[in-house]
């Protein structure tokens, strides 16, 4: 399941090409889809990462869920162009996804990956591919939309096969969060770094 970037990039293979559809024809699932996520957040204003955990959920067609389990239970879902957020003891909230670009650029290439839709995945994002879809591969996906490109610069997914193992979401002050997916959600670090990360995401660790 799902899903860059000078020295932060997961991988960095020799040359790249346009985006292959049999990979993202591969990649797609039915409705609903979930998988495990390990997320860590590189900020500049911290020191350490923050990590958190929980399920990746595509619901159907733009619905989609990211449920945090650990530290702090909290679910964001979208809907109808609308995000609620939840939290223990608080009333949700509810706001345009206008408001949120990283929500906004998590839907359209989840949902696009999962559905294998490689013509919403063209209308969202410029896209590169390294590596072929019978072995290791990453795509690299640019926003198109100006406005949201202020706010995330590009995404990173690196996978195997038919499998996505690893979302780098580089912002564009400098931040960083990448998520392992899947089965290697569990083996997020206790101390996470990038170069540890880059590791698991090339499954050479």
């Amino acid at each position: 399941m799902l899903l860059p970037w000078s020295s932060t990039q997961a991988s960095e293979p020799a040359s790249a090409s346009s985006v292959s559809p049999g990979l993202i024809a591969a990649l797609g699932q039915p409705a609903p889809a979930r998988t495990p996520f390990a997320e860590a957040r590189f900020m500049q204003v911290l020191d350490q990462p923050l990590v958190v955990s929980g399920e990746l959920a595509w619901l159907g067609g733009d619905q989609l869920q990211r449920k945090v389990l650990r530290p702090q239970p909290e679910t964001a879902t979208i809907a109808n162009g609308e995000v609620t957020l939840e939290r223990a003891g608080k009333r949700p909230r509810h706001f345009s996804l206008k408001h949120a670009p990283q929500l906004q650029v998590l839907l359209d290439s989840f949902v696009a990956l999962l559905s294998g839709d490689t013509e919403r995945l063209n209308d969202a994002f410029e896209i590169s591919q390294h590596g072929t879809a019978n072995a290791s591969w990453t795509l690299t996906l640019v926003p198109r939309d100006t406005r949201v490109a202020k706010t995330v610069a590009s995404i990173a997914i690196d996978g195997n096969g038919k499998t996505s193992r690893c979302m780098w979401m580089q912002e564009d002050d400098g931040d960083l969060a990448v998520d392992l997916l899947g089965p290697l959600a569990t083996q997020m670090p206790e101390q996470p770094s990038r170069e540890l990360l880059q590791a698991l995401c090339r499954g050479t660790h």
